[in-house]
């Protein structure tokens, strides 16, 4: 039986992974179906990781996490894992795709999410090239330059405040010309000088050459198009929290979610399921930033070690 199954090998997954192993626990897996790294490896440069200094990639800076994690006793198995359950005497059944399953005395889930495409022709092309969907993490590379921001949430219109501190100006562009956020939020951006309403607008495509992006085509509600010249487009359209293994056979899920399928948890990262803990970018209100994931998985880890210790007591 194992002390603690990790479901995913992102930052979250492999720092959880090296706290509980560093921290005393003996038999601890990771279960990633693939290398193990995450979403970040696919960031183009990391400028905001403390300690990194000079030109490093996502996959440069996740390189050698988990081999300092296999350091300390961390096993990596290559499953896919379907579904957490948890039997009436507390054991937790980890099931996979194979058809085979282990059991664990805890779990941490760390399977993260997925920002949401637009949909938009170019979009995959470019995509870490000149389309973004983390503001905090690109916006620095556009400082003093003219960006687009797509959407119309809570999120879209956050980060087009933040980018309008950086950049001297945000073409927001929405397909409405309504917003889906807080009244207090959409007046910030209306009195933000240089941010420009771009609404009943519809993302047709992307340019770009070799370097990256050059600008973003919409069609508007008149029939015509507008071409727009910016070197960044940032997509904020929503997220897939990847919480598909919580999902049990009853189709409810194995722990308190938001009506958005976060993943509650409080300071600790414990979920409503003693044993269970969720951490990273698939948690409610993650910032959704590498150093914050591997904070999470840190706490969780410790969390864990001491529930395992109280069990065996």
């Amino acid at each position: 039986m194992l002390d603690c199954a990790i479901i995913g090998g992102g930052p979250a997954g492999l720092t959880a992974g090296l706290y509980a192993t560093r921290g005393g626990l003996e038999n601890v897996v990771m279960f990633e179906k693939g290398m193990p790294g995450g979403q970040i490896t696919m960031s183009s440069e990391i400028e905001n990781y403390p300690g990194v200094t000079g030109h490093m990639t996502g996959m440069d800076l996740m390189i050698p996490w988990p081999e300092q994690c296999q350091r300390f006793g961390l096993k990596h198995e290559m499953s896919e894992v379907i579904r957490v359950s948890r039997r009436e005497d507390g054991i937790f059944i980890v099931n996979k795709s194979d058809g085979s399953s282990d059991e664990a005395k805890s779990v941490i889930v760390c399977t993260g999410s997925t920002p949401k495409r637009a949909g938009f022709v170019g979009e995959d092309l470019y995509f870490g090239r000149g389309v973004s969907t983390c503001a905090t993490c690109d916006g620095f590379f556009y400082k003093g330059k003219e960006v687009a921001v797509i959407g119309g949430g809570d999120t879209a219109l956050e980060e087009a405040l933040y980018l309008a501190k950086i950049c001297s100006r945000v073409y927001l562009i929405h397909r409405r010309d309504t917003f889906r956020s807080a009244p207090n939020t959409i007046e910030r951006v209306k009195n933000t000088s240089n941010i420009e309403l771009v609404v009943n607008a519809i993302p047709e495509e992307v340019l770009g050459d070799k370097m990256g992006v050059t600008g973003i085509r919409v069609a508007l509600k008149d029939g015509s198009t507008r071409h727009i010249d910016v070197p960044g487009v940032f997509v904020f359209v929503g997220n897939n929290v990847n919480n598909q293994v919580l999902l049990q056979e009853d189709g409810t899920f194995l722990c308190d979610m938001t009506p958005w399928g976060e993943v509650n948890v409080n300071l600790s990262m414990k979920t409503s399921v003693p044993g269970l803990f969720a951490a990273g970018d698939m948690r409610a209100e993650a910032p959704k930033q590498v150093v914050c994931a591997a904070g999470d998985g840190a706490v969780a880890a410790l969390q864990a070690i001491a529930y395992v210790d109280e069990q065996s007591h």
